[in-house]
């Protein structure tokens, strides 16, 4: 099953920017968080359903559809696992129409006991992410509402593997001690290339996995910022800068890190690549109320009111979102995992909802009628009418000192 060409570029555009707002060494990943949001966004209402379908890039009311066929696909690709699951207090009553845009084995239960709620959704994300995890991004409380999770994992073994070397490099961070270098040659140059992007050159290598799932490596020219050289990159998938590939680039220093020369040799010999980089294992933990105006979740962490009446007529409020991820580049392949997780909590100086009721004032102060009736048949059982209600005990009243 593929994907609308739509919801790529918006999935691939939460990529971007939320890579502009981090710094530093990071993993992240919006394909989790993506599909969360647009169940959210087909559930909210006013602003803060405004404010998730601009995050999202997609309407709110094409949101839902998109996530759905986003995750089917994704459940169909060769090295990809993925699950989204639900779980809610017994007491809180969703939406027909929203839970069954959900997978049909994805709800589950919250008990209310925080300790056994943490157990069960750590044991989820350990399971759904085949250890990469090792547990749910978010701690539950005796408020906890709702939990709304996502996990990705994903391996690949690379077509042509590395050899593990020490690096060699000039940047003065990593030259204080020893790094695990990966180096391999071979004859394909033109998964290499070079695009001239606004904020500066991005060099570009493809390494390729045995399962069509493969890492693009990305190197800015050294005064670019995280966000610049990592939003080129989905530029660059998108077919908004033009690679130049390897075979097509003049001799000299081209790129970022990247030389091109003219050798010679005593044999008839095809072009060839050089591939040198650095092994990485990382981990990231991300709040994302934290970049709340990103996630369009501005209004939905408002607990002042409720925000989701077409999740449930109880009013909720986002009272947590966070995300674990990790990466790991090695020299026979690559894994990465993602687990993302939203809380949804009772919004504040609102009753409890949890139970429906109807208060009128009447006196039943002189003779009155009833009917007894079977409920869904409406047939009557008992009737009567009553002139002589029971007389009002006795009560002695120094039997309470």
């Amino acid at each position: 099953m593929g994907i609308a060409t739509t919801t790529v570029r918006a999935v691939n555009g939460l990529t971007a920017r939320w890579a502009e707002s981090l710094e530093g060494g990071m993993v992240f990943s919006a394909a989790g968080v993506w599909p969360l949001l647009a169940h959210l966004a087909d559930g909210a209402a006013g602003a803060a359903r405004a404010e998730l379908a601009e995050a999202l890039g997609l309407p709110a009311g094409k949101a839902a559809d998109a996530a759905r066929e986003l995750f089917a696909a994704m459940g169909a690709m060769r090295g990809l696992d993925t699950a989204l699951a639900l779980w809610t207090t017994r007491t809180l009553e969703l939406s027909k129409e929203w839970e069954a845009g959900l997978p049909a084995d994805a709800h589950g239960v919250l008990t209310g006991v925080p300790e056994a709620d943490q157990q069960a959704l750590d044991a989820w994300a350990v399971k759904r992410t085949g250890g990469l995890i090792g547990g749910m991004p978010l701690t539950p409380t005796e408020d906890t509402q709702m939990v709304l999770a996502s996990a990705l994992a994903l391996r690949t073994r690379w077509l042509s593997p590395f050899r593990e070397v020490e690096l060699e490099t000039a940047y003065e961070p990593w030259a204080t001690r020893p790094r695990l270098g990966l180096q391999r040659s071979g004859a394909v140059p033109d998964r290499v290339g070079v695009a001239h992007t606004r904020d500066g050159h991005v060099t570009e290598l493809k390494v390729l996995g045995n399962n069509a799932v493969d890492v693009h490596l990305l190197l800015g020219e050294e005064d670019m910022k995280p966000g610049q050289v990592l939003g080129a990159g989905v530029d660059m998938l998108a077919g908004r800068y033009a690679v130049v590939p390897g075979p097509r680039l003049p001799c000299g220093n081209v790129g970022p890190g990247l030389r091109v020369e003219k050798v010679r040799c005593t044999r008839p010999e095809p072009p060839s690549l050089k591939v040198t980089t650095a092994a990485y294992d990382m981990n990231a933990s991300h709040d994302l109320l934290k970049l709340h105006h990103l996630f369009g979740l501005t209004t939905a962490r408002d607990t002042s009111s409720g925000h989701f009446p077409g999740i449930s007529g109880f009013p909720l409020a986002i009272g947590s979102a966070q995300q674990n991820t990790m990466a790991k580049f090695g020299a026979l392949g690559f894994e990465a995992a993602a687990v993302t997780a939203f809380e949804a909590v009772a919004a504040a100086g609102m009753p409890d909802l949890r139970y429906v009721t109807t208060r009128i004032s009447a006196a039943f102060d002189r003779p009155f009628g009833f009917l007894a009736l079977h409920r869904h048949t409406r047939l009557v059982l008992t009737a009567g009418w009553v002139t002589d209600p029971l007389p009002f005990p006795e009560h002695d009243w120094d039997d309470e000192w």
